[in-house]
């Protein structure tokens, strides 16, 4: 397995007590040896990931940027506690909150990659003084993941088909055995190479990122969370525990940030290719439906595929309206994860941001 601290000699590792949870915060210092001055990039990791997919790019920023990346409770080599999904995402980005007051950082240019584009959409509303800029990498929709029309509205008043019961159980059973082998579609490197990238991408830190995504904590209080009986399609609701049923349509929303004073500046960049967050994502279990891969789906007049793009790229549009910017970069060839399948777009996109 590669070693992170010979394949990045200039990233540091330590771990970081806040009043919510102990966290491991990875850091590559600006080179200039003053912190205070030096524009400070924060990056949130995603959904079965931690900081260890952002360690190549922190090595290639310039120097005078100081950059630092926070693994989420349940993750990477955070502390594992219970995550409460009566809040949405906030365990998350209260988490990443803590982490910043407790360095004393202020605001700084936040980096939120899927899952993570939630998160530091939601610390935006609830502390927007610690918000230089966002940079939304495939970020999860403003209104969760599934079971939402256009606009946000609910296609069912349960949220039908989302949360923690829509995830493949062998996949979860297969992450709690840590399985490295790609044996099977629902192993956590096939899962990496169909999902995470595009077709083809090839990475020499593959086994690090495999490593990365079995730090998951599984369970009902963790990944993938609890769910409930509905007398809606697909029969499953979400629960009101774990990593999925966070950003479950009926506790997520943060659409609210068009009301935000000031608005920092926004960046949105997201693949052509991406599996998991489009307007016909496979792991939306309305578009498995329309597939004809879950049966007895009730029809696109009453469980539409969610238009996840449509819906960030129109509430991004109010924004601008409303007195904000945004620039939108869509990759063509590029999957999930831009900043490992296009780094020198990724990296010269996040500098001009943070200007």
């Amino acid at each position: 397995m590669t070693d992170i601290r010979t394949a990045f000699p200039t990233v540091s590792s330590r771990l970081v007590t806040t009043p919510r949870y102990a966290a491991q915060v990875f850091e590559r210092a600006a080179g200039t040896g003053d912190e205070a001055s030096a524009p400070t990039v924060v990056f949130v990791h995603g959904n079965v990931s931690s900081s260890l997919f952002f360690l190549p790019l922190m090595s290639a920023l310039p120097t005078a940027v100081r950059a630092l990346a926070v693994d989420l409770r349940g993750f990477g080599g955070s502390e594992t506690l219970p995550v409460d999904a009566s809040r949405g995402i906030r365990d998350f980005s209260d988490d990443v909150a803590s982490v910043l007051d407790a360095l004393e950082i202020g605001a700084a240019h936040l980096v939120g990659w899927s899952m993570g584009g939630g998160v530091i959409m939601q610390l935006l509303l609830d502390r927007p003084e610690l918000v230089a800029s966002l940079t939304l990498e495939s970020t999860v929709s403003p209104y969760g993941f599934g079971g939402t029309a256009l606009d946000g509205s609910l296609l069912s008043d349960d949220g039908a088909g989302t949360g923690g019961g829509g995830v493949n159980p062998d996949f979860v059973a297969r992450l709690a055995a840590g399985d490295r082998t790609d044996e099977a579609g629902t192993s956590p490197l096939a899962v990496y190479r169909s999902s995470y990238v595009a077709p083809g991408f090839v990475s020499e830190f593959e086994g690090l990122w495999v490593e990365s995504m079995l730090t998951t904590a599984i369970g009902d209080d963790n990944y993938p969370g609890t769910s409930t009986a509905s007398e809606h399609w697909p029969g499953f609701a979400p629960g009101v525990s774990g990593v999925l049923n966070t950003m479950a349509p009926t506790v997520f929303d943060t659409s609210a940030i068009v009301d935000v004073e000031p608005k920092p500046p926004v960046l949105w960049i997201h693949g052509a290719l991406d599996a998991i967050v489009g307007d016909a994502s496979f792991f939306d279990f309305n578009q498995l439906g329309a597939a004809g891969i879950v049966p007895g789906w009730p029809g696109v007049d009453v469980a539409p595929p969610q238009p996840m793009l449509a819906q960030t790229r129109a509430l991004l549009e109010r924004y601008a309206e409303r007195g904000g910017a945004f620039t939108e970069l869509a990759l063509e060839g590029c999957g999930h994860s831009p900043h490992l399948e296009r780094p020198d777009e990724f990296r010269a996109a996040l500098l001009a941001i943070i200007g």
